[in-house]
């Protein structure tokens, strides 16, 4: 990780965290903020990933990956802007599926990693509890908004800690000045 990427990761760290904070003081609208959030951050994911696609990802080999990815991110923050009007119990759904997909995929990744003994593995696997965890609250927690911006600020604020600590962590690569 270069200094530059460092600095952003801590950065955005400290953003979440402050993006955590503005949930916590206003829990009656924090439905909203939470799919403003969502949205927008699976918006940007998508186009970024659509600019990159057409701009070098073409050329490249799994482009196609990028320019899938860019598709899917730009419909799912779509979609989370077109439920804004429905009861909150579709976003805890939302959120619900999210969680428990990425948590999966945390943990199947981890035990990849461990068998390959190829490189740290914990952290992965400890992320992919939580966000399963987060599911299972939010499976138990269906009908209560509160609930839901409490659930998500913890899941945001874990996300930000991850985001500061791998800011700070050593760099398994040697960097050449």
């Amino acid at each position: 990780m270069t200094k530059m990427q460092r600095v952003r990761a801590v950065l955005g760290g400290l953003v979440t965290l402050f993006c955590c904070a503005v949930l916590l003081y206003a829990r009656e609208d924090g439905y909203r903020l939470i799919i403003a959030i969502v949205g927008l951050g699976l918006v940007l994911r998508g186009a970024k990933f659509l600019i990159q696609y057409f701009s070098l990802g073409r050329h490249m080999v799994g482009g196609r990956r990028i320019l899938f990815y860019g598709i899917i991110a730009l419909d799912l923050g779509l979609f989370a802007y077109a439920i804004s009007d429905l009861p909150p119990v579709y976003l805890m759904l939302y959120l619900l599926v999210g969680h428990l997909f990425s948590g999966v995929v945390d943990v199947l990744r981890a035990l990849e990693v461990k068998r390959m003994e190829s490189g740290r593995w914990r952290l992965n696997l400890a992320n992919g509890i939580a966000n399963i965890l987060l599911a299972l609250a939010c499976l138990f927690c269906l009908r209560s908004v509160e609930l839901l911006v409490y659930i998500y600020t913890a899941g945001l604020a874990y996300t930000a800690c991850l985001r500061i600590a791998s800011g700070f962590r050593k760099s398994a690569i040697i960097h050449i000045a």
